[in-house]
């Protein structure tokens, strides 16, 4: 696991209606869906369309189990770390989301995950602790989490699907900046600026610290680009080819620290 670092602070209210505007996007495009589109492969090993999107609605309704579970008595990790804690686990919260939510209709999953979720919303504050298989979260921190699953997943059901979903821009920019932000703490540094415009920018790598003028070693790319990297949905000589990514410096290539999660 990284080491604890602070992390920065989001608007709950925000935060909260971003999740809650994604997931209801994400509800809207899973009902136009036909078989053929749900039967399409996805680039998530052996998943389809219908598995991923069945996923999405596991995304929402485990948060409304979370916050049904008695409170753990205090939070473990932080938002930025549990880029870290969640990568091991993946095969098993995939596994028990199929369990939970296998054999109903995708629309009855939505619904029902949805009227969940805003009933724990409305019911918990912030400081409710959740006790996780990850480790305990605040649900404050959770819900930052929650913007990378909906983002990601989003970006995965439009690629595999033909969709056009949109994206809360609440919801990317919060989603971008905790990559960006873990990052950081898994090669902390000052020697590498990685800037992720409008959202982003962090210093990273181990080496000479900048402190004014232009940096020596930078990195830019555009959110999008950057959660795909950072979660392996693409990779860095890819972007950098495709002139995606724009590196400049001898330090500058992080091919070895992504993605952060897959």
């Amino acid at each position: 696991m990284a080491p604890r670092t602070r992390t920065r602070s989001y608007d709950s209210a925000r935060i909260r209606a971003a999740v809650t505007a994604q997931f209801g996007h994400v509800a809207d495009a899973v009902r136009t869906l036909t078989p053929e589109q749900l039967a399409r492969p996805t680039h998530m090993g052996s998943w389809t369309v219908a598995e991923l999107a069945a996923h999405i609605a596991w995304i929402a309704d485990s948060l409304a189990r979370g916050l049904d579970r008695p409170p753990a008595p205090k939070a473990e990790l932080s938002a930025v770390e549990w880029p870290f804690a969640t990568a091991p686990l993946a095969g098993q919260i995939a596994d028990a989301a199929g369990e939970v939510l296998s054999g109903a209709p995708l629309p009855e999953l939505y619904e029902r995950a949805a009227g969940r979720m805003a009933e724990a919303l409305a019911t918990h504050r912030d400081d409710r602790v959740l006790d996780l298989w990850i480790g305990a979260m605040s649900l404050g921190d959770f819900m930052v989490t929650r913007t990378v699953e909906l983002v990601v997943h989003t970006d995965d059901l439009n690629r595999a699907a033909g969709l056009e979903i949109p994206v809360e821009r609440q919801a990317l920019a919060a989603c971008t900046r905790l990559l960006a932000d873990a990052l950081a703490v898994r090669a902390p540094g000052g020697s590498v600026e990685v800037r992720i415009p409008p959202f982003a920018v962090v210093q990273c790598v181990e080496g000479p610290r900048h402190t004014r003028g232009t940096p020596p070693n930078v990195v830019e790319t555009d959110p999008l680009t950057w959660i795909r990297l950072a979660t392996g949905r693409t990779d860095w000589a890819t972007a950098v080819q495709d002139a995606a990514v724009r590196a400049g410096g001898e330090r500058a290539d992080l091919s070895g620290l992504l993605p952060l999660l897959s």
